[in-house]
């Protein structure tokens, strides 16, 4: 008995989404609108609590009914909802193909290293009603113009308007006449309410095959994805389950209502295809740059200039701090960066007094490097002066640093 109504219960979730979606079928995707399935869902939780067997399958009956009554509805119902979205954002979605020069360094024409061109196919979005897509930096880095391909497999020209290689977005401008098309922009949801478990939708031009939708869910938030090249790491990535290959990159990671909740940009894998690990860029993120992208050709990230790691308890123990302080070690400052000019040093090898360790900022606790990435990234600006609580020598000292601008890597040359 407890077997068949926890079944029934399970059923009457996913049956409470077909009241929502028969809600909406001729208004859009709003279902925040509609009264909270939750509730319904709660409410038959409760009746199985107090044994109350006939008012759930009560229930369980006038849902199946809505669902003309069979499995094969539920998931029909299911299969509409994506299809639902994917028509809904497909014609925003665009295939991206830049051509970029490429340096030879190992073959040499008259004492100077050939150049030769190369293809990148990406995706991704329309941003705005003036023409303005939303990509990854990747797949245009080194383009001043790209093709961009709609949906109805018309080819426009766009001018790569700016690029930030440190979030790995760029924003390009379509310049030809795009009366005859319907690329209405897609809207941004807030990424920072997502919860692991939710199912996303991504849409995109994987290996060159255009309008391709794929699923899954949420797989974790808050990841850090490094970038080697810049020497700096993303913060707040969004992991997931749903196909991401080749191609996909710079297309949307869209929720079940249709709002952008990320940018597809990375894999993690041993072949360099999809193996049930793919991240995309908050949506936040994008709010955050893009506006300035647009306006000034540029982001200007906050700098703290310093390195570290998270203090664990043995290392605790051999620089002569207790066992449970949380907190970063620092192991290198940046000379005259804000760090440095505040009073934070990296440590002397002959002196375990010198070090320090990072416990607070603006009195935020610190206990992993992430906690200070997050916060000089998500939650300051250039030319703040944070309040960084340190430990050194025993004692706690609350040091002011003004951030600077975060510079770019140093290039080598040969």
């Amino acid at each position: 008995m407890q077997k068949t109504v926890t079944v029934l219960v399970a059923i009457s979730v996913i049956l409470s989404l077909v009241i929502a979606i028969e809600t909406v079928q001729d208004g859009g995707l709003s279902l925040i609108q509609i009264g909270n399935p939750t509730q319904r869902v709660s409410a038959n939780a409760q009746a199985v609590q107090q044994n109350n067997s006939d008012e759930a399958l009560q229930s369980y009956s006038s849902l199946t009914n809505l669902a003309n009554g069979t499995s094969t509805s539920v998931l029909d119902v299911e299969s509409a909802m994506l299809n639902h979205v994917f028509n809904m954002a497909n014609s925003s979605v665009v295939q991206i193909t830049a051509k970029v020069k490429t340096t030879v360094p190992n073959i040499r024409l008259n004492g100077n290293p050939i150049e030769r061109e190369s293809t990148v196919l990406g995706s991704g979005f329309a941003y705005d009603t003036e023409g303005r897509i939303i990509t990854n930096n990747h797949v245009v880095e080194g383009a001043e113009t790209v093709d961009v391909t709609s949906v109805n497999g018309n080819i426009f020209s766009a001018k790569v308007v700016a690029t930030d290689a440190f979030s790995d977005l760029a924003v390009l401008q379509i310049n030809d006449d795009l009366s005859g098309e319907h690329l209405a922009p897609l809207a941004l949801g807030d990424s920072s309410q997502l919860k692991v478990g939710q199912q996303v939708i991504a849409i995109g031009n994987p290996f060159g095959l255009s309008n391709t939708m794929t699923t899954g869910i949420v797989s974790q938030v808050g990841r850090l994805l490094p970038n080697k090249e810049m020497g700096f790491e993303i913060p707040s990535i969004i992991q997931t389950d749903a196909a991401i290959n080749p191609g996909n990159s710079g297309g949307p990671l869209l929720d079940i209502h249709g709002n952008v909740i990320g940018v597809n940009t990375a894999i993690k894998s041993s072949t360099g295809q999809f193996s049930g690990i793919g991240f995309a860029i908050p949506s936040n993120t994008v709010a955050r740059i893009a506006p300035h992208l647009i306006k000034e050709g540029k982001y200007n990230h906050p700098w703290l200039g310093i390195s570290g790691t998270n203090l664990t308890p043995d290392l605790a123990d051999s620089i002569g701090l207790p066992r449970d302080l949380k907190g970063v070690v620092v192991h290198d400052v940046a000379p005259g960066g804000p760090a440095d000019i505040a009073g934070i040093h990296a440590p002397n090898n002959n002196d375990a007094s010198s070090t320090n360790v990072i416990t607070a900022i603006d009195g935020h606790a610190v206990k992993r490097i992430e906690d200070v990435i997050f916060y000089i990234e998500e939650q300051t600006s250039v030319g703040d002066n944070i309040v960084i609580t340190v430990q050194r020598g025993g004692q706690s000292h609350d040091l002011i640093a003004t951030l600077q601008v975060r510079p770019l890597p140093a290039i080598e040359t040969s």
